[in-house]
Parts: C-alpha cells; sequence; structure tokens
C-alpha cells in the first residue's frame, strides 16, 4: 500500500517516469549495502527481534510519509529519503524473516511451509494494491487532490501497528547459537557458499537478470493513465492482477507441491514471466492486460517457490541468515534496481517499448541459462538430486 501510493503521488508530482524509477533506486542503494551486515546480524542475534525492530521502523516510515502528504510537499526528494529508510529496515528484516520459516517446522513439512508463506505474502499482494488504490481514490474525491496518498499512509500505518503487535505475541522460533564478531571472512560466507552451490547460483541469478529487465510493474502508473486512459482505482487492480495469479499458485502449490522436473517448472515460470510481459507491454486494453499481469504472477510464483525451495534445503541453518542475505540482494536487484532499469529506458526509449524489450530479454536470459550457463538446473528432476550431487562432490 505505501509503495502504491508513492508512485501515484511522485507521478502526480513530477509526471517524470524516470522519477517512478528513482523510487526502486533509493530503497534499492542502501538495501545493498547493508545486507552483508544483516545476514551476519540474522546469525547472531534473535531473529524475532529483528523482525519486531524492522517493522517499527515501517510503521515510522509510514507516519514520515503520513506526514509530508499532509503538508503537501511540492519535491520528491523528501519521500526518497523515507524510502531509503525504508531500504534500510527491509535490508535486515528480508533475511531475518526468510531464515525464521525453517525455524518454525519440522525440515519435512518446509515445502508445505514455504508454499503457505508464500501464499499468505500474496494475499496481501492483492489485498494491498487493491485496498491502496480504492482508498487513493476515496481520500482523493472526498478530500481533494493531494488527500489520497495520506489517506493510503495512514491505514498503512494502521496495518503495520496490528503486525508489530503480532509479531510481539511470537513467542517460537528462537534459536541459540554461539555469537562470533562480524570478519569480512564471516561476512562473505554466504556468498562463498552460493559460489560453490551452483544450481543455487543459477536459480537466483536467473531471477536477478530476469526480472531485472522485465520490471513492467514499476512503470503501472504512467501506464494505468497514458496507455490505458484510467485512475487510481484500475491501477490498484492492475498492480494487484499478479498476486492474484501468484496467490492461486502459492494455494495450489500447497496441494500439489513440485516434486518432478524441477529444473523445466523453474525455467518455464520465468519464460510465462517474460512473455506475459510482452503481451502486457503491447495491449491497450484492460482486460487484456489484467490477463497477462495475473499470467506473469503465475510465472514469478512458480520460480519463488523452486527457488526458495533450493535455497533452504541446501543451507545449513548456522549460515541462513547470510545465505538469505545474498539471496535478498539477488531478489532487491531484480526487484528495485529493475524498477530504476525501467524508469530509464522508459525516459530514452519510451513507455510501451521500454517494456516489450524488458519482455524479450527476460525470454532471451531464460533460454541463455537453459541451454548454456545451468544446463544441469535446466535437467534437475528433483530437489533429492541436488543432496546426492553434493554428496559426491558435483
Amino acid at each position: 500500500m505505501l509503495i502504491i501510493a508513492v508512485g501515484w503521488q511522485v507521478y502526480q508530482i513530477t509526471g517524470r517516469v524516470f522519477d517512478l524509477g528513482l523510487i526502486g533506486l533509493s530503497q534499492f542503494v542502501p538495501f545493498l549495502c547493508l545486507s552483508l551486515f544483516a545476514g551476519h546480524a540474522a546469525d547472531q542475534y534473535d531473529r524475532r527481534w529483528i523482525i519486531r525492530l524492522c517493522l517499527l521502523t515501517f510503521l515510522v516510515c509510514a507516519v514520515l510519509l503520513l506526514g509530508l502528504a499532509l503538508r503537501q510537499v511540492g519535491t520528491v526528494w523528501p519521500i526518497y529519503l523515507v524510502l531509503a529508510l525504508l531500504g534500510v529496515s527491509r535490508a535486515f528484516q528480508t533475511p531475518a524473516a526468510q531464515a525464521f520459516v525453517p525455524n518454525l517446522v519440522p525440515l519435512s513439512s518446509l515445502g508445505n511451509a514455504i508454499a503457505v508463506s508464500s501464499s499468505t505474502f500474496q494475499v496481501a499482494t492483492i489485498v494491498g494494491p487493491s485496498v491502496g488504490g480504492v482508498v487513493y481514490a476515496i481520500g482523493q474525491s472526498s478530500r481533494g487532490f493531494h488527500s489520497g496518498a495520506a489517506f493510503v499512509y495512514g491505514v498503512a500505518a494502521g496495518l503495520l501497528s496490528v503486525s508489530l503487535t503480532l509479531m510481539i505475541l511470537n513467542r517460537t522460533g528462537r534459536v541459540m547459537v554461539e555469537r562470533t564478531a562480524a570478519t569480512w571472512h564471516s561476512l562473505l560466507e554466504g556468498l562463498r557458499f552460493v559460489w560453490r552451490r551452483k544450481p543455487v547460483l543459477g536459480a537466483i541469478s536467473l531471477d536477478l537478470f530476469a526480472v531485472l529487465f522485465g520490471g513492467a510493474t514499476a512503470l503501472l502508473p504512467a501506464f494505468t493513465q497514458d496507455v490505458l486512459h484510467a485512475g487510481p482505482a484500475v491501477f490498484g487492480y492492475l498492480r494487484a492482477a499478479p498476486g492474484v495469479g501468484a496467490a492461486v499458485t502459492a494455494l495450489w502449490l500447497t496441494l500439489r507441491p513440485v516434486n518432478r522436473r524441477v529444473g523445466f517448472y523453474m525455467f518455464g515460470g520465468v519464460g510465462l514471466f517474460g512473455l506475459a510481459t510482452l503481451i502486457f507491454g503491447l495491449t491497450d486494453r484492460v482486460w487484456v492486460a489484467l490477463i497477462a499481469l495475473a499470467c506473469l504472477g503465475v510465472g514469478d510464483m512458480v520460480s519463488v517457490y523452486i527457488r526458495h525451495m533450493l535455497v533452504q534445503l541446501e543451507t545449513p541453518d548456522e549460515i541462513r541468515g547470510r545465505v538469505s542475505a545474498v539471496n535478498s540482494v539477488f531478489i532487491g536487484a531484480s526487484n528495485e534496481l529493475g524498477e530504476f532499469e525501467s524508469g530509464l529506458t522508459a525516459a530514452w526509449f519510451g513507455l510501451v517499448p521500454a517494456i516489450v524489450v524488458g519482455g524479450v530479454v527476460t525470454l532471451a536470459v531464460t533460454v541463455l541459462w537453459a541451454g548454456w550457463l545451468f544446463p544441469r538446473l535446466w535437467r534437475l528432476q528433483t530437489f533429492d538430486q541436488l543432496k546426492d550431487r553434493s554428496a559426491h562432490g558435483t
């Protein structure tokens, strides 16, 4: 809800698609700089308290954005500063949250737990943009042109207060560890682990480069206004469409986990993501855009599910936070840096060409990874195959 309101507010202030890309960059730079330290912290301290402090920071960011909206600031740099603080918090929250799930369930239930966790996240992805777009429209129509963002920030602050309270009440999942000093050797352990595990490296790098160039959702505020000629409510539906497809897929994966042809399904998911991005960029009809974005969410969810399974099953708990930090850097680069790339290419080539080129490049990356760089990952049949290869040093 915060990001949907920020995107719409920034585009109303400046009218420049490049500034939409800066929304992602302002979050990614602190995220990138702090991720290694955050991963080390997730392995050395109680992950519950890290998540609690990060949720508190999210709440502070929502309140700050609310204050800026109420003052009707005419410049965007204070908004970017708040987003940078949000990026700092996400740098610590992401590896702690990813490493926290295996501490809550038995290893035999980890696959279903990841699917359930992804489902709840995708439900939030559906509800957040939809509610955010509707609340923005209500605020703008009832209180004036500049009130839509303030309404969204106020509602988001209330929901974040509930999230913080629920996490404070959590009393499970604590793991006792022996603390060590934060040296460069320990900070880089997660990166070394990922480099040694080529299937894990292939999976997370595939997501990085595919989503980096296929970040069509970052341009949705401009696409909604300039191509579809619609308002905040339609923007909310469009932003929710990937979440709808992903949530339905996550529910299906909870009931029917992927156990065979793992590599095929992962590359197929990324390929569907690229194809859906291409179709989205070529249409000027709302219903086609909705279907394309829903298919984009389906492909993304399949890829995310398999990648998370690969990372969690292959990683010992004592370095899970650091490995999750590396994974989160790849994800952050593909999302936030991808948003900046989308805004930059849209400013250079135009809105629609930027989306179309992004879809084509995503498809090209999928073929390159499957056919040349990581062919073993493409041929991977089961997750147990990874354990067998690790045991034989291959």
